[in-house]
């Protein structure tokens, strides 16, 4: 090869290997972001499915609850009438509640009605789990979930299924529902086919532009590395503004719909509504008050949407600013914990909507692990400016806690203090944390950059 062609060959093969390189590093990468936001997907819909058992398991209790307290250990009249209820409390083809004693034998199955009467305690599934001892043994220990496999109803097919079991320890009964996770785990699977497919096709494209380009990329190699660098520096500012940016889009979000659709919230209710339903078809003496206890449950139910909502994202921020903010977020704190609050905010507002969603998020923090942990009953928030720079410190009374813990509250889970001091890097501010046994103070501090432009101005 010719010196030119050598020294062109120096240049384009390493270009060439790197950006293969890093297109399959970037391939890797994303197929890790994706596999945990899935692995995060499934388990977020797992733990709602055991909320759901949990929820149904205590309505199915509540409705026969009446008849079981007042009942004595062999009055089969009761026991029978809870059958029947039982059997009638099913919730689609695939929803029923069964019940067995603690010997094995089935008292209760809507869906397969060969299985009353006979004894089941050494059944097993596929997979040799011995599902019906397993589930007393959950029952015996005060209840508890346990998952196996089951025919599902609707399909006749073995599917895994989730049920929580309970124990009627006067009669020695398990009662227990259950949820099937076929659904769940094919939503994991199409989103995995997915992921892999897209991951598949961004290298095949990546590949196929990257080769050719590579030619119009030598040409202005030392031009495009040096404007590359400045614009990379300038991007990863801007991307770590879109993350929090990101957040605030997705808090506003889920207000909405937490305020749109709240079904999933009402099923609870719905139960009882039912219930009351069938008490007054039945011409029952208590139908009136299962109507009312249903009513409370709704009011209660929306009382807590409309409460999430302003939390994720207060309209009044967006609005009039942060000091209205907080001292909102103070009354509604105080009026939620009975903790007496005081607020104090002078001059006006002249921080950059983004500082004043950050300073919003640390005080709402704060509050909410002041109203977890601190045991306080007092805070004090004060807001003011300094030599142009704006100041906040939240203050209480309570026990502390121990610096040695890297500045976050203990037992408070989640980001806890790292996520506040993340805000404030973003702005170039500072967060500090004083904490003794006579209570906790945070202080929150910007820089003159976090201020609007107008009013950086005017300072100067």
């Amino acid at each position: 090869m010719h010196l030119r062609h050598q020294i062109v060959a120096l240049a384009i093969v390493p270009l060439i290997v790197a950006i293969l390189t890093v297109t399959a590093f970037i391939t890797w990468q994303s197929t890790r972001l994706a596999q945990s936001s899935i692995d995060t997907f499934e388990r977020n819909m797992l733990k709602a499915k055991e909320t759901e058992l949990l929820n149904l398991t205590n309505l199915a209790i509540s409705a026969i609850q009446e008849i079981y307290a007042d009942a004595g250990e062999q009055d089969e009249a009761a026991k029978e009438r809870v059958r029947s209820i039982l059997t009638a409390l099913d919730y689609g083809t695939d929803g029923y509640f069964f019940v067995y004693d603690y010997d094995g034998n089935n008292v209760v199955h809507p869906r397969q009605t060969f299985r009353p009467g006979h004894n089941w305690l050494d059944l097993t599934d596929p997979d040799g789990d011995k599902v019906i001892a397993n589930l007393i043994a959950k029952a015996k220990e005060g209840g508890g979930l346990h998952q196996y496999k089951w025919e599902k109803p609707s399909s006749g097919e073995i599917a895994d299924k989730l049920s929580f079991a309970v124990g009627l320890e006067k009669w020695k009964w398990m009662v227990g529902t259950g949820v099937y996770l076929d659904d769940v785990y094919a939503q994991t699977a199409a989103a995995n086919a997915d992921t892999r497919r897209n991951i598949r096709a961004t290298f095949t494209i990546v590949a196929l532009i990257a080769v050719p380009a590579v030619l119009l990329v030598f040409a202005t190699c030392l031009w495009i590395t040096l404007h590359e660098r400045r614009l990379a520096d300038d991007k990863l500012t801007a991307l770590t503004q879109r993350v929090i940016d990101a957040q605030e889009e997705e808090r506003a979000r889920l207000a909405r719909e937490l305020h749109d659709g709240i079904s999933q919230s009402l099923v609870g209710v719905r139960y009882a509504i039912d219930l009351a339903s069938r008490k007054a078809k039945g011409n029952a003496d208590d139908a009136s008050a299962a109507i009312d206890r249903g009513a409370e449950a709704l009011t209660q139910a929306i009382k807590e949407v409309r409460r999430l909502s302003h939390e994720l994202r207060p309209r009044v921020l967006d609005d009039l600013g942060i000091t209205p903010a907080l001292k909102s977020l103070a009354q509604n704190f105080g009026e939620r914990t009975g903790i007496e609050i005081d607020v104090q905010a002078d001059g006006p507002d002249v921080l950059k909507a983004e500082a004043s969603t950050a300073l919003y998020r640390i005080a709402q923090e704060a509050l909410t692990n002041i109203e977890r942990h601190a045991g306080a009953s007092r805070v004090n928030v004060r807001l003011w400016r300094e030599r142009q720079r704006v100041r906040m410190t939240i203050s209480d009374n309570g026990g502390g806690f121990d610096g040695s813990s890297a500045g976050a509250w203990p037992k408070s889970g989640g980001l806890g203090l790292r996520n506040m001091q993340e805000r404030m890097s973003h702005f170039g501010g500072i967060l500090l944390v004083k904490s003794s046994a006579d209570g906790t103070t945070l202080t929150a501090m910007l820089p003159k950059s976090a201020n609007r432009p107008e009013d950086k101005q005017v300072a100067a």
